[in-house]
Parts: structure tokens; C-alpha cells; sequence
């Protein structure tokens, strides 16, 4: 596969937010498939990378990258017809269970030896996974060359690594930086539930030597995945406002536990993907003043990256509070009580909202928001 075709896809975390990126994902299949100079079952993106729910994402688009239109359809009809069940125990005794591990652990951990796992089960998820996911497609895909490479990246909780497991091309090599690693490796549904393991709200994933975690976490560099496996193009979708900057407000109301745990997540899954976006826009506009024959040379060990990001034009958290009252009564009460069920505490209630109407609104969004961009996207990615 030519290096001028390696078109990346970075999918972020965000739970539920990860909604947004089908909707995006819709628009650009719908854009293909009017265009003249592709089939619309062709994939557009070689290198597809993802990170927390992203990752699923990303799977799913590697399980059915000889189709692009087939793998937008199946992303769409299950983020269409979600419901918290299938993702974590949402009754009342998975809820209640949960939260009393969670709760007896803290309180008598030191006597029994046991740390606190997660406040929710989320094995319905793996079902979901074993029953919509045949990740031998993986490989037969990258086989054929409608597919280079996976990425999926998880966080370390012995080693801090932020590590990419990938599955790729065989010309491809792992690398190490600091506290960023790429492993080779065949991508199963541990590496996804590993990569979209919240803290604190499902259990970390054991894999090779360590307990792993969400992705996102000291995740420094969300662009630099793939960039390691070769790409030339980026193009990013992300869960959150990335260019406006919202008036500082007045509040002499102290944080609820929703408030805090919601800035906590934003910090993990958002800020260091627009921080690595103006890195990389800095590097290219220095190396934009370098002569072209240095660059062709070789000599450098920099290269222009071109990228277009898609991002929301509204804001998630408010979006959840409209739509929180579809949760399950269990899980409401439980937001509840943590301050998460009204607009000041609607950023915890965006991650865990796996229901319908907010899935469908964020897709609707996502769609929006692409089609905005269409000039910019048929031009990028050259349909």
C-alpha cells in the first residue's frame, strides 16, 4: 500500500460520547457512496487507531474494513439501539451489588487484603463484543490490503505505559518512547475492554504481565499511535469542544461529587488530544519553512502530518442532562445521589448515558457537524 494512501482514523475515548464518532462516520459513508471515483464499499482509512470506547469503534471498523458501508451500518444499529444493559448491570441488583463491593472494599479492604474493582459490571459488554465482533476478519483484512493496521491502546497500572497494541503490516516495527509503547499483537476483546476501562467504573483488564486501564489515561500523545504506523493524513474525531473556550462562571455552590469525578474525566479523556493537535500543528508549520530538498533528503527525522479534526459543535455534558432521565431507575438513583442528575453535573452523566435518545442525538450531531465540513471532507480524504 502506497504511503501516500495511508489515511489514519483516531477514534478518542469518552464512553457513551463515542456516539458522536458514528454519526461523523455516517455522513463520510454517505459522501463516498455519492461520489463517482470510489466504491462505496471502500475503506478510506488504512490505519484505523482508537482509545477507550473509540476502540470498539475502531474494531468494528477493522472487523468490516473489506466494507466501509456494511461496518458504518452495523456501528449505527447497535449505537442507534442502545441501552445501558448492554454495556453494564443496570437493574437494581447489578446496581446494588456493585456499589456494595465497591462501598465493602474501601471500608474493609485492609482486613481482607482487597482493593475496590469497579463500580460497575460490565460483562454484558463482552457479550455484546462475542456476539457482533469476528476479529479473524482482522487479519484477513490485512491480508488482502483493504486494511494496514489496528491500533488499540490501553494504559498500564504497574508500568504508567501508555501501550498501543497493534496489529499490522508485517513491515511495521514496535516502538518505545517515553512511557509510550507499541506492541505487536492479535487484537481480542480483552485489548477492548482493557482500552475502555473507566477508573474506578469498570474492572481493569489483565494482559501479558499487568493489570491495564482506559486508554486515555497519560495518554500524552493520542496522534503519535499513528504516526508509528506509517501515516501521512490524520483524521480525528473527537467527544468534546475543542476550539471554544466557555466563559469562566461565578459559583459559590461547592462541587458535587459529579462535578469533580466529570473534570477528572474530561482531564483524561480530552485535554491531551487538543494539546498533541496544535503540537503537531506547530511542528508542521516550523518544518513548512524548512526547504523541501532537506525534507526529501531523508535527513530529518520529522515529516509534515496533514490532519482534519471534527469535533462537536455543541456541548456534550448539557446534552446528557436533557436526556439522563433514560437511564434505568438504579442507575438514576445512584447519579443521583453523586450529584449527577441535573446540568452542573451533567459531564459524569455524558460517559455512563448508554441509552437511546442520547446515542441517537449525539449521532444526529456527529452527522450534523461532518456535513458542515463536507467540502473539507471530500477534499481530505479525496472522494
Amino acid at each position: 500500500m502506497a504511503r501516500k494512501n495511508r489515511v489514519a482514523l483516531i477514534l478518542s475515548g469518552g464512553g457513551a460520547r463515542a456516539a458522536y464518532q458514528v454519526g461523523v462516520l455516517r455522513a463520510i459513508r454517505e459522501l463516498q457512496s455519492s461520489s463517482q471515483r470510489h466504491p462505496p464499499h471502500r475503506n478510506p482509512f488504512s490505519i484505523l487507531c482508537g482509545t477507550s470506547a473509540g476502540a470498539i469503534n475502531a474494531a468494528t471498523l477493522a472487523c468490516y474494513s473489506h466494507n466501509f458501508a456494511a461496518a458504518v451500518d452495523a456501528l449505527n444499529d447497535v449505537w442507534c439501539n442502545m441501552h445501558a444493559g448492554q454495556i453494564y448491570r443496570a437493574d437494581p441488583w447489578g446496581v446494588g451489588a456493585g456499589l456494595s463491593r465497591w462501598l465493602g472494599s474501601v471500608l474493609f479492604g485492609w482486613v481482607v487484603k482487597k482493593s475496590p474493582r469497579s463500580l460497575f459490571d460490565n460483562r454484558p459488554l463482552r457479550q455484546l463484543l462475542e456476539k457482533f465482533l469476528e476479529f479473524g476478519n482482522i487479519q484477513r483484512s490485512l491480508d488482502k490490503g483493504s486494511l494496514y493496521a489496528l491500533s488499540i491502546t490501553a494504559s498500564g497500572y504497574a508500568s504508567g505505559d501508555s501501550v498501543s497494541f497493534y496489529q499490522a503490516h508485517p513491515e511495521i516495527h514496535s516502538w518505545r518512547r517515553a512511557q509510550r509503547v507499541g506492541c505487536r499483537t492479535a487484537i481480542s476483546i480483552d485489548h477492548l475492554l482493557a482500552s475502555s476501562a473507566i477508573p474506578y467504573i469498570f474492572p481493569a483488564v489483565h494482559l501479558n504481565r499487568e493489570f491495564f486501564g482506559d486508554g486515555s489515561m497519560r495518554q500524552l500523545a493520542p496522534l503519535s499511535p499513528a504516526i508509528h504506523l506509517g501515516a501521512e493524513k490524520l483524521l480525528i474525531i473527537g467527544v468534546a469542544q475543542m476550539d471554544e473556550v466557555p466563559p469562566r462562571q461565578s459559583s459559590k455552590t461547592y462541587p458535587s461529587l459529579a462535578q469533580i469525578a466529570g473534570h477528572i474525566l474530561a482531564s483524561i479523556f480530552l485535554d491531551s488530544l487538543g494539546a498533541d493537535v496544535e503540537r503537531m500543528e506547530r511542528i508542521n508549520r516550523t518544518l513548512a519553512t524548512i526547504p523541501k530538498e532537506l525534507l526529501d533528503s531523508g535527513q530529518l527525522a520529522l515529516r509534515p502530518i496533514q490532519s482534519l479534526t471534527i469535533a462537536p459543535s455543541e456541548r456534550l455534558d448539557l446534552l446528557a442532562a436533557k436526556h439522563a432521565h433514560a437511564l434505568p431507575w438504579a442507575v438514576r438513583s445512584l447519579l443521583h445521589a453523586f450529584g449527577a442528575m441535573n446540568r452542573r453535573g451533567g459531564a459524569l452523566a455524558s460517559y455512563l448515558l448508554f441509552e437511546k435518545p442520547y446515542t441517537q442525538a449525539l449521532i444526529g450531531l456527529g452527522y450534523h457537524d461532518a456535513m458542515a465540513r463536507r467540502e473539507d471532507i471530500l477534499a481530505f480524504l479525496d472522494l
